[in-house]
């Protein structure tokens, strides 16, 4: 059995580094880039992370709020994958790798954005949608649990906390099962549409649990709409700058629309989640689950 890690205390100081002694550089490389002062108009500049960035809502989310001024850590896969990233590399404020189908990377994914100091907001965006069979991760979990949901709950409990968090979501959740006896799928047959969805409904759920939880962290979810990027195919009906705009809004925005927590969100609408979502004893069961799955408690 796994020894149960607890997560960092945020009060936990960690050194922040000025704007002119940052990095801007892929982790674990040493070439950086000299970037020129950023300004805000909108917004008062924020440091944002957002995992899944090398295409789709994650990197029309980046460029947005790159363009606003703001300071993105940028997140892929892979070192092969951060090359989809050469275009907005030299504005960012670094690159980090890490594979969130595999507990290791994710782990140190997290260390490496802790390296770069506290985030004011993470996005939680990566995400994999439907797959021909229970695909299993280097630590025999089902890809479409270990990415849409156990990397979401592990980087929130590793990441040095920041003031927001933003989970994306989808309207598929509606539909998900609410039986937590077999998240990871060693039991059932396989569904893909089943499993997507089962993971939104999850990762929904945490949302509004860390929003219970850290009352002085704005946490939400963000149903984006299907979009047409490598994931909801070039066939999808709504629009992609629709599709990631709320999320880098919740981000960054002092709006007083933007400032609440534990809501469901589309379209800058909040809208009504699935019962479950915001029933705080399903909450806790799930939250129970997926520590027991990770090894590391979250609360």
């Amino acid at each position: 059995m796994r020894r149960r890690i607890r997560a960092p205390d945020p009060r936990w100081p960690r050194p922040r580094r000025t704007a002119t002694d940052r990095p801007r550089r892929i982790a674990g490389c040493s070439r950086t880039t000299d970037l020129a002062p950023k300004s805000g108009k909108d917004h008062p500049l924020g440091r944002i992370f957002i995992t899944g960035s090398t295409d789709g809502l994650g990197l029309a989310a980046a460029r947005t709020l790159l363009n606003e001024g703001h300071e993105v850590l940028l997140h892929a896969r892979s070192r092969q994958r951060a090359s989809a990233l050469d275009g907005i590399a030299s504005r960012a404020e670094g690159i980090v790798i890490g594979d969130l189908n595999s507990d290791a990377e994710t782990r140190d994914l997290a260390g490496q954005v802790n390296a770069y100091g506290r985030m004011d907001a993470v996005i939680h965006n990566a995400g994999v949608y439907l797959s021909p069979g229970r695909v299993a991760g280097p630590d025999g979990h089902c890809r479409t649990l270990a990415v849409n949901v156990l990397a979401p709950y592990l980087l929130t409990a590793l990441i040095q906390r920041p003031g927001r968090l933003v989970y994306i979501s989808s309207g598929m959740h509606h539909g998900a099962g609410t039986s937590l006896r077999d998240i990871d799928w060693t039991e059932r047959r396989w569904n893909a549409n089943a499993a997507y969805s089962e993971s939104k409904l999850y990762v929904s759920a945490l949302a509004a649990s860390v929003a219970r939880h850290w009352p002085t962290v704005l946490s939400n979810s963000v149903d984006p709409g299907w979009v047409p990027t490598r994931m909801g195919g070039p066939g999808a009906p709504d629009d992609l700058a629709l599709g990631q705009d709320t999320q880098s809004w919740l981000a960054v925005s002092n709006e007083p629309a933007a400032l609440v927590s534990g809501k469901y969100w589309h379209h800058r609408r909040q809208r009504t989640p699935a019962p479950q979502v915001t029933d705080t004893a399903f909450q806790d069961r799930l939250t129970d689950r997926l520590a027991e799955l990770t090894g590391t408690t979250l609360f």
